[in-house]
């Protein structure tokens, strides 16, 4: 593991110009923090200067426990929005899933192969289907008691949840999640969509393209927000189709895709290098 911290921030565009940046970069140095990685974007639309600082820990002469006392003063004076995170921390992870255990069965793998740093602490499903799975990989499976009376569920979950799970991912859990629900873990919470959002809200998208008879399918791994499909979007991919694809076909090649673009939001979650703003995202590879 690195022994590094990562700053993702943004700050008002007129304050880049005023040197923002360079404050940044000398309160960094003058710590003794040597700088690993430096990456920006200007949204000239949203008049927006956004961020990603990596440096290491070995020498910097500020606890992490008295960083933001710190750094206060600079950020007021250049009203800068920041996250701090520390890469040498492993994020407590729950999966939810229902049915389809093609996405979970992925995660896990990489999870197994070390491409995704985290301890995954739970698996809860409204189905057994997953439960062999989860044994395999020696993780806690849940089963929900009572799965048709859904908000009976989402209390049964926040129980057994709580606040210390830094993510939850929905695997391709197919129940719609309510809004005190939601409230709990904004932004905290990444679903996979199958389908090019903003294409196809809701259930059964691929019926909906062969209806439609479009020529490309995708899928769409976002943040869950309280809007049906309307978080802040994280990845995308896309495969081609033609006329002679039928329903199945479809659902052949969208499960691939949901994989990867499940396991690609992931993981740059858990690598802290998705910074979002006004229901957007901007993810720094």
């Amino acid at each position: 593991m690195k022994h590094t911290a990562v700053l993702l921030l943004s700050t008002p565009m007129r304050f880049a110009r005023k040197g923002a940046v360079a404050a940044i970069s000398q309160f960094l140095i003058a710590h003794h923090g040597s700088v690993l990685h430096s990456d920006d974007h200007l949204d000239s639309g949203r008049d927006l200067f956004l961020s990603r600082l990596e440096w290491d820990l070995d020498g910097f002469d500020i606890p992490i426990s008295e960083f933001e006392r710190n750094f206060q003063p600079l950020a007021e004076r250049f009203q800068i929005h920041y996250h701090l995170a520390l890469t040498d921390y492993r994020p407590k992870m729950a999966i939810l899933v229902s049915a389809y255990d093609h996405c979970l069965a992925d995660l896990l793998y990489r999870h197994g192969t070390g491409e995704l740093a985290c301890d995954i602490i739970t698996i809860i499903s409204n189905h057994p289907t997953a439960k062999p799975l989860a044994d395999f990989h020696h993780i806690p499976f849940y089963q929900l008691t009572n799965p048709k009376d859904k908000r009976a569920s989402e209390r049964e979950m926040l129980e057994l949840l709580g606040q210390d799970v830094d993510l939850i991912v929905l695997a391709r859990y197919m129940q719609i999640l309510g809004p005190d629900f939601v409230a709990q873990y904004l932004l905290r919470m990444i679903n996979i969509h199958h389908s090019f959002l903003p294409s196809f809200i809701g259930a059964k998208p691929y019926h909906q393209a062969f209806e439609r008879g479009v020529k490309l399918i995708g899928a769409t791994s976002h943040y869950v927000s309280a809007d049906l499909d309307e978080g802040p979007i994280i990845e995308q991919d896309v495969v081609r189709v033609s006329h002679r694809d039928t329903v199945e076909d479809m659902l052949c090649k969208g499960r691939d895709l949901e994989k990867v673009v499940l396991s690609r939001a992931v993981r740059w979650h858990l690598e802290n290098r998705i910074l979002v703003y006004k229901n957007k995202t901007v993810v720094f590879l």
